[in-house]
This record gives structure tokens, C-alpha cells and sequence, in this order.
């Protein structure tokens, strides 16, 4: 009997994951559309769509740094249908706004990482520089005069160059964009003379001359770009980089959160998903939901450090 009792309490747990998903999932991106993240997204949401046989659908909500895509997510019902494609974005608005109306590490459960890709430094080639050391030792005899380019005040791409001051000591002034593609062509057209971009949105520019990369902020080497060395063999300790994970409303149903973790993980196994990711210059994580929360603790507490020492503050 006690046997019996205990698999009657185990069927509702067993009936919702067997159910899941019973209507259309949203997939809530805080980028506009055509950027990498936007890219993965919908990678994902095709091939989870065709493995449920149920539609997985990406919404598009830009606007103060993620936090509005964020707050959707944070104020739906956590039953595993809106979910929320989280970035280093995430990790560094918890220290960089003061008046989020959630705390992201208790509001969300994390459910897979995603991929991973490296920013990479590069200027425009009328700057004299052709390696790290040589851009430090012009900026140091030149302090002040030129001038590093962001997606925007707060971004990965704008901390990524406040680490890069903060190790070498020195001053370039900051130019804040509204998203890597503006900022590509003032950097093109030699308005702006240095930036942090992902990957695979320069790559194009870099192999045909257009920019020169100095270097990947990724720990190794890029595969797109092998010859590029790495910010860490001038300047040990560096990494940055753009990454991307999957997380939804604290509450959900840790059956709910296991059937997608490894759905999630079948797709990027899938030989075909690996290449469209590999194409985009990304390297596949996946693992465990331990996996994705030390991800996010972790980026969360390095950016933290630099956020405190660049002295930058949102409203």
C-alpha cells in the first residue's frame, strides 16, 4: 500500500511533464531582432518547436538594458510557458541599476546555458597599433586622445573596455552607442579609433582589412580567428566574453525545468545546431542547471567588481 500511495503522489508530477507543453511557449529576448542573441534564440525556438510538436515563439522586447524583457519574465506565472534568454546584460544590471523592481538571482531559476563567444578588441586601422602592448604603450603616451566605443553605457562591450583600464592604467573616453551596428560604422569610418564588438559581427571587417583585431577577450583563441591572440597573453587574468542561457520565473516546476534542460541539451548535441552555432563563431556550453546559476553567479560578481571601480550607475 505504501508503495501504491507513493506512486499516486508521483502521477500529477509525472502527467505535467508528460503535458508540457500543452499551448505555445515565449521566448522573451531583451535585443532587438538580427543581433546574435536574437539569432540563437530563434535557432532554438525552431528546433524545441519541431521536438514538442508544440510552438516555441520568440518575442523581441528591447529597452533598459534587458530589464524590460526581464521584468515579463519575473512577473509571469511560473509554469515554464514564458521564459527569458538571459545575458551578461543580466548579470551586470544587478549591480548597475539601483532601482530594479526584482533581485534577478531570486526571481529566476535557471534552467541551461547556451553558447559562448568572445568579444574582440579592434580599432580602425589609421590607429598605429598592431598588438596589445602597443596599443597600451600609445594610450599611455597619448592619454586621453582616443577614443573607445561601446553598445552603450553599462553594456558588456563598454565593461569589457573599463577591465581593459582598469589592469593596464589607462584612459581612453568612452563613446556610447545604441547597439553594435552604429557603432561598427563610426569604428569603420574612423570616427570612433577603438571598440570592444562580439565576434561575429566584426569578423567580416577583420578578415578583409576593414579593422584590425587586436585580440579575443576569450580565455583561448577564437577558431574563427586563430591567429588573433588572446587578451590574456598580454595582459593574464583578462576574459570577457558573450555568453547566453536559458532561465525562468523562481517557481517553475523542477520537472518542468529538467524536461527542458535536457530538451535544451539535445539540441545543442544535435550535429546540425552545432554548426549553425559554430558558423556564428559561437562555442556550444549546455549542462547541468547547477551549471547555468554558477554561470550567472559568477558574471554577476565580476562585473560587480568593475562596475564599482569604473564608478558607473543607471537610474
Amino acid at each position: 500500500m505504501k508503495a501504491c500511495a507513493g506512486l499516486l503522489v508521483g502521477l500529477p508530477e509525472l502527467a505535467r511533464a508528460q503535458a508540457y507543453p500543452s499551448r505555445p511557449v515565449r521566448i522573451l529576448v531583451g535585443f532587438p531582432p538580427g543581433g546574435t542573441t536574437d539569432v540563437v534564440a530563434r535557432i532554438m525556438a525552431q528546433w524545441l518547436s519541431t521536438r514538442f510538436n508544440s510552438a516555441f515563439v520568440v518575442e523581441n522586447k528591447p529597452g533598459a538594458g534587458t530589464n524590460l524583457a526581464t521584468e515579463v519574465v519575473v512577473r509571469a506565472p511560473p509554469d515554464g510557458y514564458t521564459l527569458l534568454i538571459v545575458t551578461p546584460s543580466n548579470a551586470i544590471n544587478a549591480t548597475l541599476y539601483d532601482n530594479l523592481s526584482f533581485n534577478f538571482a531570486r526571481a529566476m531559476a535557471p534552467i541551461v546555458r547556451l553558447i559562448r563567444s568572445p568579444y574582440v578588441l579592434e580599432v580602425n586601422p589609421r590607429v598605429p597599433v598592431k598588438t596589445v602592448p602597443e596599443l597600451i604603450t600609445y594610450v599611455k603616451e597619448n592619454p586621453g586622445t582616443l577614443t573607445i566605443a561601446s553598445f552603450g553605457t553599462g553594456t558588456a562591450s563598454h565593461l569589457s573596455g573599463e577591465m581593459f583600464k582598469m589592469l593596464t592604467g589607462t584612459q581612453m573616453v568612452h563613446v556610447p552607442y545604441r547597439g553594435s551596428a552604429p557603432m561598427l560604422t563610426d569604428l569603420l569610418g574612423g570616427r570612433v579609433e577603438v571598440a570592444f564588438d562580439n565576434l561575429p559581427a566584426s569578423v567580416e571587417y577583420i578578415r578583409t582589412g576593414r579593422l584590425r583585431a587586436l585580440a579575443v577577450t576569450t580565455a583561448e583563441r577564437a577558431a574563427s580567428l586563430p591567429e588573433i591572440p588572446t587578451l590574456a597573453e598580454a595582459l593574464p587574468g583578462y576574459e570577457t566574453s558573450s555568453w547566453l542561457a536559458v532561465a525562468a520565473p523562481a517557481g517553475t516546476p523542477a520537472d518542468v525545468i529538467t524536461t527542458l534542460n535536457r530538451e535544451i541539451n539535445a539540441a545543442l548535441a544535435d550535429p546540425a545546431i552545432r554548426k549553425q552555432l559554430a558558423d556564428l563563431g559561437c562555442t556550444v556550453l549546455g549542462g547541468s542547471r547547477a551549471d547555468a546559476a554558477a554561470l550567472i553567479t559568477n558574471e554577476t560578481e565580476k562585473w560587480s567588481k568593475v562596475i564599482r571601480f569604473a564608478g558607473i550607475k543607471q537610474n
